[in-house]
């Protein structure tokens, strides 16, 4: 039986725009449960514990990267370490990601920005109707961080899919959620880039615009559906 895994992820909240969160950001990683990864998560579980963490550390690149939570302590090359690591298991793994972007300030109310995720997310899917329909299983991996994600998703994949399964994922067990998690983060780096510039904390991280561009942005992006 042919598998496909889909482990969603999302950047930013369902408030009105504020500059400290200009955008929503809603990440889906494709896997094709065929092509084995195993070799990928062992070889990042090891480097997570070379570094001295343990197997079922869990990466949270919005936190590492602003210096919060268990972060806060942590000199900035250290973090860059952790995230690098992150990074180059998701380039390795034989994955594909979409990624839906959307500017808050174009939302008059947060009811017009769902409406108009759940049509982007519809369209992607019947654009893409015989890459989906070649599987016999899909199966959703979602957090249900926020609610309102959690009905669009299903209610998206109800209408375009015949049948699919959900599962709620810990971040612990799975790498490719924390993948997820990791790609939109650069995609909202990437839009706040276009948008203007990196801040401080991003500046400690990723040293400058190109070195961000060249080292994690454009190779990330090869890896996009």
């Amino acid at each position: 039986m042919k598998k496909l895994s889909i482990f969603v992820d999302e950047s930013g909240d369902f408030g009105p725009y504020a500059k400290h969160s200009p955008f929503y950001i809603i990440t889906m990683i494709l896997h094709d449960q065929s092509s084995d990864i195993s070799n990928d998560i062992a070889k990042l579980s090891s480097e997570f514990i070379n570094l001295g963490y343990t197997n079922d550390f869990v990466v949270h690149t919005g936190p590492l990267i602003r210096k919060e939570e268990i972060y806060c302590n942590m000199p900035p090359n250290d973090r860059r370490a952790i995230f690098s690591k992150l990074f180059f298991f998701t380039l390795r793994a034989d994955i594909q990601y979409k990624s839906f972007v959307f500017d808050k300030r174009q939302y008059k109310d947060t009811m017009k920005m769902e409406a108009t995720m759940a049509r982007e997310l519809s369209l992607f899917i019947r654009i893409n109707l015989q890459f989906f329909q070649s599987f016999d299983n899909i199966i959703l991996y979602y957090d249900n961080g926020q609610k309102q994600i959690t009905r669009m998703l299903n209610n998206v994949l109800a209408t375009e899919l015949t049948e699919y399964d959900v599962r709620r994922v810990f971040p612990k067990d799975y790498k490719l959620f924390q993948a997820a998690d990791l790609i939109c983060t650069l995609e909202l780096i990437d839009a706040k880039c276009k948008a203007g510039e990196l801040t401080k904390s991003e500046m400690a991280v990723f040293h400058s615009k190109r070195d961000l561009y060249k080292q994690f942005i454009r190779p990330i992006k090869k890896k996009a559906f």
